[in-house]
């Protein structure tokens, strides 16, 4: 059997039955209900640096995850082994966890009729038949393309190509047990531009499931020596406030933390800006923001969620109101609600977006700050007060005229999703909530 065979849809028959002896090994050892992930990955990673090699790696990860009940008790433990022996030790670990947790009354597997009974090809399985000697040579090729771009381009942070194959199974006491094979590549390449005194970075990438889909290396390394060559004379602004228009690579952040503050754990614990925001409007009426689960080739496409509940599309903004939380089988009885079978998160999120590309919504704009990098974890998910260090470029009568470095961008979230003026069509594709870029009324811009 070759690697990819043994890692791939050939390899789920003999996960189930690895599931199986350790549900069976639960029961046996005395749990009153039982779930069980196991997994094996394994990939491909070589990078360059300055046109020399610097590591080719091959990896491959397995071992299971278990949680077991003793009532209303748990526990959980896991191990890269896999044996019988293994098996055996690691059930036992977590039931001794289990018989001196807490009891909680919420605890417990979700209700056998939610389970998922159906479980359609979700075309995420495309291995890339990639030798060693071939990613050098894309990473090698992507590498030349940045330094061939500007003699400015002076350095290399490298470009790395990555594969990466793997399954996962997931079963519990309820008689679930289902898994899929999924792949993920990518390219991608950071270089260092110098004139006079000053350097600049900057990147690029692509990533996806299907490596014939992705930029070629040539585009991704171009790609990265302009955006550094572009960030050469960056200098600060004075402080003000005005629009800012949030690049597409980035704004998908903005509706990450969005999730975050509908998610169940922070509901229950109190910790969300957003505590009991279900009904309110938050977006202008125009925008919907929707999960997809279930979409052919998505990098989160799943037919069940982190419970074993069948997933399904539904909106959690629509016509710019919160009409769902984020709940698993846990959260969701915390609250008295029923789980929105997200345990594990969100799974393909697409935003609403215009027929404006990037260069119109600068237009519309007119004055104001487009930013292309943040810096630091500015986000207080109490409060909803945001500040992050950013750069980006300034913006006059609708046209870029000079890089920008060392500012703070600072608003409040509830503020700034209410004051979103547009979404462009430039959607960025290469993440789990695909969005345009994002332009929001106002902010605060701290410079020097």
């Amino acid at each position: 059997m070759s690697l990819i065979e043994s890692v791939g849809p050939q390899a789920l028959p003999e996960l189930k039955k690895q599931v199986e002896k350790i549900l069976a090994s639960a029961k046996k050892q005395g749990a009153s209900a039982c779930e069980v992930a196991v997994s094996v990955q394994q990939g491909l990673g070589t990078s360059v640096r300055q046109r020399e090699v610097e590591t080719v790696e091959f990896n491959r990860d397995q071992g299971f995850s278990i949680t077991v009940y003793h009532g209303q008790q748990k526990g959980s433990a896991s191990t890269t082994a896999t044996g019988d022996v293994a098996i055996e030790k690691t059930v036992a670990a977590a039931l001794a966890i289990a018989k001196y947790a807490s009891p909680d009354e919420f605890a417990g597997l979700a209700d056998k009729e939610l389970m998922a009974t159906e479980f359609p090809d979700l075309d995420v399985w495309h291995p890339w038949d990639l030798s060693p000697a071939q990613a050098i040579e894309m990473a090698l090729e992507c590498e030349a393309a940045a330094f061939a771009v500007d003699s400015r381009i002076s350095n290399s942070d490298g470009a790395s190509v990555n594969s990466d194959i793997g399954c996962t199974i997931y079963g519990n006491s309820h008689g679930l047990i289902a898994g899929y094979a999924g792949t993920r590549h990518s390219l991608s390449c950071m270089v260092i531009a110098k004139e006079g005194d000053q350097m600049q970075r900057d990147y690029w990438y692509d990533y996806g499931r299907r490596a014939d889909l992705l930029m070629d290396a040539a585009s991704v390394g171009r790609i990265a020596a302009e955006r550094t060559i572009s960030r050469l004379g960056a200098r600060s602004i004075p402080t003000c406030d005005v629009p800012v228009l949030f690049a597409a690579e980035l704004a998908g952040g903005l509706f990450g933390s969005l999730l975050g503050a509908i998610s169940g754990g922070n509901q229950y614990r109190q910790s969300s800006f957003l505590v009991g925001a279900l009904g309110e409007d938050l977006f202008p009426t125009w925008l919907t923001l929707d999960e997809r689960p279930l979409l052919k080739g998505g990098l989160a496409s799943s037919a069940f969620d982190g419970d074993g509940l069948a997933t399904y599309a539904k909106p959690f903004i629509e016509q710019g109101k919160l009409v769902n939380y984020m709940l698993s089988t846990y959260s969701g009885r915390k609250l008295g609600m029923p789980s929105t079978a997200n345990s594990g998160g969100a799974r393909n999120v697409f935003v609403t977006h215009g027929d404006d590309d990037q260069a119109a919504l600068l237009k519309k704009m007119d004055r104001g700050l487009l930013v292309t990098e943040l810096m630091g974890q500015g986000l207080n998910m109490v409060t909803g007060d945001y500040s992050r260090g950013a750069g980006g470029y300034w913006v006059e009568n609708g046209e870029i005229q000079f890089p920008v470095q060392e500012v703070t961008i600072a608003g409040n979230m509830r503020d700034m999703f209410r004051q979103i003026v547009a979404i462009g069509n430039d959607v960025d594709r290469r993440g789990s909530v695909q969005t345009g870029s994002v332009l929001i009324e106002r902010m605060t811009v701290a410079g020097s």
